[in-house]
């Protein structure tokens, strides 16, 4: 499927000029400008289109200040300097886009000193990409003003991409100045050193987000075909290093908003480049592609609900645009999706991402269904059971692998129960990024710590990192009417005592009495009594307790524990924390503490899952 240099080269040596329809597929034709502005599903992404560019003519650009750039060196906060820094790259993306779609020049004076400014930057990349330079700021390889992240990356591509549009609407010195910070920045950097960056051999997004991007920048604007050719196969060897942190079932350990951000850039520079060698290189070609691209549906709990372990989002809107190119070029399974998000979905305001939900989405494809049954994942070790019972979907997953994964949370034998939107069982997915976040503190977070998911505690033991901590299926059956799922815990932990840990989940539906039951029982063999056993189970709804029972209740259903009160003490922890968006949130960990401590044990607690009409 991957390319090799050969075949890459006769490729672009092939083309003599750039096709018609590059880069997007169909030429932005009077025509077809006047059909986006009239297209229906498009309307309210364009008024907020136009009313961000708006905004722009009264409100100044945003300074990036010193301070600000310093501030995640001295204290591992992003916020101070990102914020102003994607303010920027939002500007960029409204003006430039309704200049194009209204063919209005009103606009043209703003967008001109935007992109100045951006190319007046000291860096494209975020100061949380460079690393710790204490005192001696110098010590990297390369210069801070040529260090390639995925934001360095994005941005030469929606620079080269406003430039490849709006062409000579453009002055000719913001033209040139585009240009040569591109090559300055990202090409000179990237492809004339042998020495690679780290990313480049990453099985995950970052691989395939800078590679992308920066390949797109390079088909958009370089004129020397044996150069482009050169350029082109490096990102292409980044992207097979990308696909191998997929397994055989085309799951993303990171989530569906990671597989977003890396296989959409993937897809983005795929389509580009079939449009550009007009069709002689196709990287979506493969049944792997396909298991890919069929993740998300996978993993879908609803519109915009999906599964979300590690930093993966419970909530996120998938882009229109990239789904509609997904199953024009790959026709894969689809997940429901909630219709083309608002302009500010995206709080880094991608440009790809952006672009591509108004020029390629297709409004045919946003009224599926979700999928129903049972899917076992068997690379990732995630299985997901969904039942749509009286018009509301009810839905089970649990999950093994190990905890040596990308984004990783110490979670193996977490699981969600999920009612028509709410998981009132929940993962509680990724917290605030800091420096403190993905440094040696990071288990520390109550987010990324075992003792943040629902899974025992083994005599004050919390699971451990690492690939070596692991969690082994040793049966998944899917049934008729549910899933018994069985894993073997014991690795995971580094509790001295314990010789053996295995979680069944036994999950059945019965659809006609709007119910599911979740027989969850633990079985713990240790050498000899452990000084204490817990259960936990993590919810961001407020429990209601009463002896032997405890019921979460949702919009749509409630979730009801049952418990023996005569071997458990239950209590509730109530621990403030604040959201990967950094609104305070409130979680609820119900404990139960076990009174009769013995070398072996069995533990079941009995979850009943009804559906309110």
């Amino acid at each position: 499927m991957i390319p090799s240099f050969h075949h890459i080269r006769n490729a672009i040596l092939a083309v003599g000029k750039r096709p018609s329809g590059f880069p997007y597929g169909s030429a932005f034709t009077p025509e077809h400008r006047a059909a986006l502005r009239s297209a229906p599903h498009l309307q309210a992404f364009l008024s907020d289109l136009r009313a961000a560019a708006s905004r722009t003519q009264s409100e100044p650009i945003t300074e990036l200040t010193f301070d600000a750039f310093r501030c995640f060196e001295r204290t591992g906060t992003r916020r101070e300097y990102e914020r102003p820094y994607f303010a920027r790259r939002a500007r960029l993306a409204a003006l430039a886009l309704v200049a194009l779609i209204d063919e209005d020049d009103a606009y043209l004076p703003t967008l001109n000193e935007t992109i100045w400014s951006i190319c007046n930057e000291y860096t494209w990349c975020l100061p949380a990409h460079l690393g710790r330079v204490g005192d001696n700021p110098g010590a990297g390889r390369l210069s801070p003003d040529q260090a390639v992240d995925l934001f360095a990356a994005e941005t030469a591509h929606a620079l080269a991409e406003t430039l490849s549009l709006l062409g000579e609407r453009l002055d000719p010195w913001l033209r040139y100045r585009i240009r040569t910070e591109i090559e300055r920045r990202i090409i000179r950097p990237l492809f004339y050193d042998p020495v690679h960056f780290w990313w480049e051999a990453a099985p995950m997004n970052w691989a395939a987000v800078c590679a992308g991007a920066c390949g797109m920048a390079a088909l958009l604007l370089e004129e020397d075909s044996e150069r482009l050719a050169g350029m082109i196969d490096r990102c292409v060897r980044a992207m097979e290093w990308f696909l191998e942190g997929f397994g055989d079932d085309g799951g993303c350990a990171e989530g569906v908003g990671y597989w977003q951000y890396g296989f959409g850039y993937y897809v983005y520079f795929a389509d580009m480049l079939y449009e550009y060698t007009v069709g002689r290189i196709d990287l979506f070609d493969g049944e792997r592609i396909q298991r890919i691209a069929s993740f998300p549906a996978a993993v879908s709990l609803g519109k915009g609900h999906f599964v979300n372990y590690s930093d993966g989002a419970a909530q996120i809107d998938l882009r229109p645009g990239l789904m509609s190119r997904l199953a024009m070029r790959v026709a894969p399974d689809l997940p429901p999706l909630r219709g083309v998000p608002a302009f500010d979905a995206d709080a880094c305001y991608r440009w790809a991402h952006i672009s591509r939900d108004l020029i390629w989405t297709d409004p045919t494809i946003l009224d599926r269904p979700t999928p129903i049954g049972t899917v076992f994942l068997d690379h990732l070790g995630w299985v997901i059971d969904r039942r749509n019972v009286w018009g509301v979907l009810l839905a089970f997953s649990a999950r093994a692998g190990h905890n040596g994964e990308p984004h990783n949370q110490n979670d193996l034998g977490h699981f969600i129960l999920h009612i028509g939107g709410d998981s009132l069982l929940a993962d509680l997915g990724a917290g605030v990024y800091t420096r403190q976040y993905f440094g040696p503190e990071r288990y520390e977070h109550i987010h990324n710590s075992s003792e943040g998911h629902s899974v025992p505690l083994i005599d004050g033991h919390p699971q451990l990192p690492g690939a070596d901590h692991t969690a082994r299926v040793v049966r998944c059956e899917p049934t008729a009417d549910g899933v018994m799922f069985e894993i073997d815990l014991t690795r995971a932990y580094g509790a001295p005592l314990l010789r053996e840990l295995r979680r069944v989940f036994d999950w059945r539906c019965d659809a006609g009495a709007a119910q599911a039951r979740l027989i969850l029982d633990d079985y713990v063999r240790c050498d000899a009594a452990p000084g204490s056993f817990e259960e936990r189970f993590v919810s961001l709804h407020e429990p209601e307790m009463a002896p032997g029972v405890i019921v979460w209740r949702g919009a749509r259903g409630s979730v009801t524990m049952r418990y023996d009160d005569g071997a458990f003490d239950a209590f509730v922890d109530r621990i403030a924390s604040h959201d990967h968006d950094g609104a305070p949130i409130t979680i609820r960990r119900v404990r139960l503490c076990a009174r009769a401590l013995q070398a072996e044990m069995t533990c079941r607690v009995v979850f009943e899952c009804s559906v309110e009409s």
